[in-house]
């Protein structure tokens, strides 16, 4: 498959800083990076993104993606980064992405963190989404939570950011952190678009909480399975259940919460209820 040239300029994701405690005493420690970066599409402004810029082009990879401005990833000639300019400058191989003024004609404002729209109706393509309906076993769900420890790389050293994973069975395939969960979704997306990864078979794993866009993001995707330490909102669970997304979420332990989807799990491996004291 034709492929685009992509640039390799990701950065650090934390920053050395010096902060004083509540002694006043200087503590050596890190924090998040944060950096603006402006995409142009055949020289034209879209949006800035505020991002840890790790994996810039897999994130512009898969904004492009997830917003539906391109459907075909050999219409991407190159994505390039330019730190110097705050800029990524994606050139097609037409000069142009056909219907892009009626595309944008259309923004909606969402919870996304360090994004904040979409582009173009957020139904338009959900009606061509045909997820599976996979079994999944109460032992797998605490398998992966397990594996999962393992990561938050950034959040443990500097704090302020999302986690986002793409899992197969246990496995982490892609493990992702960014200053936004829908900045971490993205470079996801992108991730799968450049490697043409199917996600027919796959978990998503997230640390933040699953709003309408989450859902939308993870079906347009072809991941049936959405997990998360957070919380759900009203219009993600309507989403999760017209689509045929499995919810779990409150994901933390040996505790969770089924949402939508609660016929597909086997719940194999129940902890021991708490017994309630007998009085004296």
């Amino acid at each position: 498959m034709l492929r685009p040239q992509l640039s390799d300029e990701g950065l650090g994701a934390s920053v050395s800083v010096v902060a004083y405690d509540e002694f006043g005493q200087a503590r050596d420690g890190h924090i998040a990076a944060e950096r603006a970066l402006t995409i142009y599409l055949d020289k034209r402004e879209i949006l800035t993104l505020m991002t840890l810029g790790s994996q810039p082009e897999l994130l512009v990879l898969g904004w492009l993606k997830n917003q539906n401005l391109v459907d075909d990833l050999t219409d991407i000639e190159s994505v390039h980064i330019a730190w110097d300019v705050e800029a990524a400058a994606i050139k097609t191989r037409s000069g142009g992405v056909e219907g892009l003024d009626k595309k944008m004609e259309h923004r909606t404002v969402t919870t996304g963190c360090g994004q904040g729209t979409m582009f173009g109706n957020l139904m338009d393509n959900l009606s061509k989404v045909k997820l599976p309906r996979p079994q999944v076993k109460q032992s797998q769900i605490y398998d992966l939570l397990k594996s999962l420890n393992a990561h938050n790389d950034v959040y443990r050293k500097a704090g302020a950011v999302h986690g986002c994973a793409l899992c197969q069975g246990t496995e982490i395939l892609c493990f992702v952190e960014d200053v936004g969960r829908h900045n971490a979704v993205d470079t996801i997306a992108g991730y799968m678009w450049y490697e043409g990864i199917s996600g027919d078979d796959k978990w998503f794993y997230t640390t933040g909480r699953l709003t309408s866009e989450m859902v939308i993001k993870v079906a347009q995707m072809g991941i049936p399975i959405l997990l998360s330490r957070s919380g759900v909102t009203q219009m993600g669970l309507e989403l999760a259940q017209q689509l045929g997304v499995v919810l779990i979420a409150r994901a933390k332990g040996r505790h969770f919460l089924v949402y939508q989807g609660a016929e597909q799990i086997e719940f194999d491996a129940q902890p021991d209820k708490p017994t309630s004291a007998k009085p004296g």
